[in-house]
């Protein structure tokens, strides 16, 4: 499987990593490109594979275009290689906000997958949400669904409107749960518990629980009354995160993640 990536970035190199680590592409069969001379040396000294600065290089033969750059760099990259692209080729594209219809328009081509993975790629857990154009076929639909398999769980969508949805939650997700941890070894070291122990607890607590959840089946709030005691320390601890707003507040974060997915989206 030939691949190209326009923009090697940490989303870009994260896939790049799962797809050589799991085999489905050799170094010889991927090329890069970028803007930066740093991130191009560093990806070729790294993974073998090659490198250019010129997107149109980039995409000729392959047979997986992957764009991984910023929102705000999706127009001069469209532009750049509008109509160079054939239909055996499927793009496959993660920038956020970026619709199939500014895709398909934008570079002339009609075979789009869209798809919102996350960070968790670098280390082959994250999950994918991912929807195609009606162009695409069974067998590049495949190859989508092997690509991203790479990176963790895929999940595909026919109905586009959930991928917005999934940026404020997937997407952004990690951020949210680095700021929790965060947050709970900081409050740990407060309270008087060194930091190296401090963090080694939480982060396997975070781990255990997060395991617990998606292996027993049961609703977190099951499981949450079942280690909440009636007038114990978890309950004491509960209320205050409920006087502060804590669920409100996660609400509201995840709204406005939501909302400016859209908009990046409507600004194209």
């Amino acid at each position: 499987m030939k691949l190209a990536f326009i923009g090697g970035g940490a989303m870009g190199e994260a896939i790049l990593a799962c797809v050589l680590n799991k085999g489905l592409a050799l170094p010889t069969e991927i090329t890069v490109s970028d803007v930066s001379q740093s991130i191009l040396k560093r990806l070729k000294d790294q993974h073998s594979i090659a490198t250019t600065s010129d997107n149109k290089a980039a995409c000729e033969g392959a047979s997986i275009v992957i764009l991984a750059i910023k929102p705000q760099n999706l127009s001069s990259v469209l532009a750049e290689i509008k109509g160079i692209l054939i239909e055996p080729q499927l793009v496959l594209s993660i920038i956020a906000g970026a619709t199939l219809s500014t895709l398909t328009h934008g570079l002339g081509h009609n075979c789009v997958v869209r798809v919102m993975p996350n960070i968790a790629a670098k280390v082959g857990e994250a999950v994918s949400l991912w929807t195609a154009t009606p162009q695409v076929t069974s067998q590049q639909k495949e190859a989508a669904r092997s690509l991203l398999a790479t990176l963790g769980t895929e999940i595909y969508t026919p109905e586009e409107k959930y991928l917005d949805m999934s940026t404020a939650v997937n997407g952004s997700g990690p951020a949210y749960v680095f700021l929790f941890i965060e947050s709970l070894i900081d409050a740990a070291v407060h309270i008087g518990l060194p930091r190296e122990i401090a963090s080694g607890i939480v982060l396997q607590t975070i781990l255990g629980s997060a395991k617990l959840a998606k292996e027993s089946g049961l609703h977190p709030a099951e499981l949450k009354n079942q280690v909440t005691s009636p007038g114990g320390t978890t309950a004491e601890a509960l209320l205050r995160l409920e006087e502060g707003g804590f669920r409100a507040l996660l609400t509201k974060a995840v709204q406005a993640a939501y909302d400016k997915s859209r908009g990046l989206g409507q600004t194209k």
